[in-house]
Protein backbone atom coordinates (compact mmCIF):
# COMPACT_ATOMS: atom_id res chain seq x y z
CA UNK A 1 0.00 0.00 0.00
CA UNK A 2 1.03 3.66 -1.17
CA UNK A 3 0.89 6.52 0.49
CA UNK A 4 0.72 8.85 -1.88
CA UNK A 5 -0.15 9.06 -5.58
CA UNK A 6 3.18 9.46 -6.82
CA UNK A 7 4.90 7.07 -4.75
CA UNK A 8 2.44 4.27 -6.39
CA UNK A 9 3.38 5.90 -9.65
CA UNK A 10 6.51 6.35 -9.37
CA UNK A 11 6.84 2.62 -7.76
CA UNK A 12 5.25 1.03 -10.59
CA UNK A 13 6.94 2.70 -13.43
CA UNK A 14 10.74 1.56 -11.60
CA UNK A 15 8.88 -2.12 -11.61
CA UNK A 16 9.10 -1.55 -16.06
CA UNK A 17 12.58 -1.02 -15.52
CA UNK A 18 11.96 2.83 -16.87
CA UNK A 19 14.14 6.04 -15.81
CA UNK A 20 11.57 8.49 -15.98
CA UNK A 21 12.36 10.16 -19.28
CA UNK A 22 12.74 6.63 -20.68
CA UNK A 23 9.07 6.13 -19.94
CA UNK A 24 7.83 9.83 -20.81
CA UNK A 25 10.16 9.43 -24.63
CA UNK A 26 8.59 5.66 -25.28
CA UNK A 27 5.19 6.89 -23.90
CA UNK A 28 4.60 10.42 -25.36
CA UNK A 29 4.30 12.34 -22.09
CA UNK A 30 6.15 14.85 -20.30
CA UNK A 31 8.56 14.17 -18.32
CA UNK A 32 8.61 17.51 -16.31
CA UNK A 33 4.52 17.19 -15.41
CA UNK A 34 5.50 13.76 -14.92
CA UNK A 35 8.40 14.53 -12.32
CA UNK A 36 6.29 17.08 -10.54
CA UNK A 37 3.09 14.29 -10.66
CA UNK A 38 5.88 11.60 -8.49
CA UNK A 39 6.78 14.53 -6.14
CA UNK A 40 3.71 15.66 -5.58
CA UNK A 41 3.69 18.95 -6.76
CA UNK A 42 1.39 18.25 -9.57
CA UNK A 43 -2.35 17.11 -8.65
CA UNK A 44 -3.07 13.82 -10.07
CA UNK A 45 -5.57 13.27 -13.14
CA UNK A 46 -9.03 13.53 -12.00
CA UNK A 47 -10.83 12.56 -15.59
CA UNK A 48 -10.97 8.43 -16.40
CA UNK A 49 -9.13 9.06 -19.84
CA UNK A 50 -5.92 10.14 -18.47
CA UNK A 51 -6.28 8.09 -15.83
CA UNK A 52 -6.67 5.31 -18.49
CA UNK A 53 -3.32 6.52 -20.70
CA UNK A 54 -1.44 6.48 -17.43
CA UNK A 55 -2.37 3.26 -16.07
CA UNK A 56 -2.26 1.95 -19.43
CA UNK A 57 1.18 2.59 -20.19
CA UNK A 58 2.18 1.36 -16.59
CA UNK A 59 0.51 -2.18 -17.29
CA UNK A 60 -2.38 -1.75 -14.83
CA UNK A 61 -5.65 -3.01 -16.31
CA UNK A 62 -8.93 -1.21 -15.48
CA UNK A 63 -10.93 -2.58 -13.02
CA UNK A 64 -7.95 -4.50 -11.46
CA UNK A 65 -7.04 -3.80 -7.48
CA UNK A 66 -3.90 -1.82 -8.61
CA UNK A 67 -6.40 0.36 -10.98
CA UNK A 68 -8.38 0.69 -7.82
CA UNK A 69 -5.94 2.06 -6.22
CA UNK A 70 -4.42 4.31 -8.27
CA UNK A 71 -7.62 5.61 -8.80
CA UNK A 72 -8.38 6.30 -5.11
CA UNK A 73 -4.98 7.34 -4.36
CA UNK A 74 -5.46 10.22 -7.53
CA UNK A 75 -9.13 11.34 -6.40
CA UNK A 76 -7.51 11.16 -2.40
CA UNK A 77 -4.41 13.92 -3.09
CA UNK A 78 -6.84 15.85 -5.25
CA UNK A 79 -8.45 16.13 -1.36
CA UNK A 80 -11.80 14.40 -2.31
CA UNK A 81 -13.36 11.04 -1.53
CA UNK A 82 -13.38 8.38 -4.21
CA UNK A 83 -16.76 7.81 -5.80
CA UNK A 84 -17.42 4.59 -4.59
CA UNK A 85 -17.73 5.57 -1.40
CA UNK A 86 -19.48 8.99 -1.50
CA UNK A 87 -22.39 6.71 -3.03
CA UNK A 88 -22.42 4.57 -0.21
CA UNK A 89 -25.07 6.70 1.13
CA UNK A 90 -25.07 4.44 4.83
CA UNK A 91 -21.28 4.29 4.88
CA UNK A 92 -21.29 8.48 4.07
CA UNK A 93 -23.58 8.98 7.41
CA UNK A 94 -20.60 7.20 9.70
CA UNK A 95 -17.87 8.66 8.46
CA UNK A 96 -18.24 12.50 9.68
CA UNK A 97 -17.99 10.31 13.18
CA UNK A 98 -14.51 8.88 12.21
CA UNK A 99 -13.47 11.90 11.26
CA UNK A 100 -14.03 13.59 14.31
CA UNK A 101 -13.33 10.73 16.85
CA UNK A 102 -9.27 11.03 14.78
CA UNK A 103 -10.07 14.88 14.91
CA UNK A 104 -10.65 14.91 19.04
CA UNK A 105 -8.06 12.22 19.74
CA UNK A 106 -11.43 9.81 20.79
CA UNK A 107 -9.47 7.11 18.89
CA UNK A 108 -5.83 6.19 19.79
CA UNK A 109 -3.37 5.80 16.74
CA UNK A 110 -2.60 2.67 18.22
CA UNK A 111 -6.23 1.77 17.39
CA UNK A 112 -6.29 3.51 14.56
CA UNK A 113 -3.15 1.37 13.18
CA UNK A 114 -4.50 -2.01 14.14
CA UNK A 115 -7.69 -1.42 12.04
CA UNK A 116 -5.81 -0.68 9.27
CA UNK A 117 -3.74 -3.82 9.42
CA UNK A 118 -6.45 -5.48 10.06
CA UNK A 119 -7.62 -4.01 6.66
CA UNK A 120 -4.78 -4.75 4.93
CA UNK A 121 -5.06 -8.40 5.93
CA UNK A 122 -8.64 -8.49 4.43
CA UNK A 123 -7.52 -7.47 1.30
CA UNK A 124 -4.89 -9.70 0.92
Amino acid sequence: MYTTFGEFFSAKRKALGKTLREFCRENGFDAGNLSRLERGLQTPPQGKEKRLQYASALGIKEGSDDWLEFCDLATISAGKIPTGIVSDKELMAEVPILFRSIRKGGVEKERIQELLEALKKELR
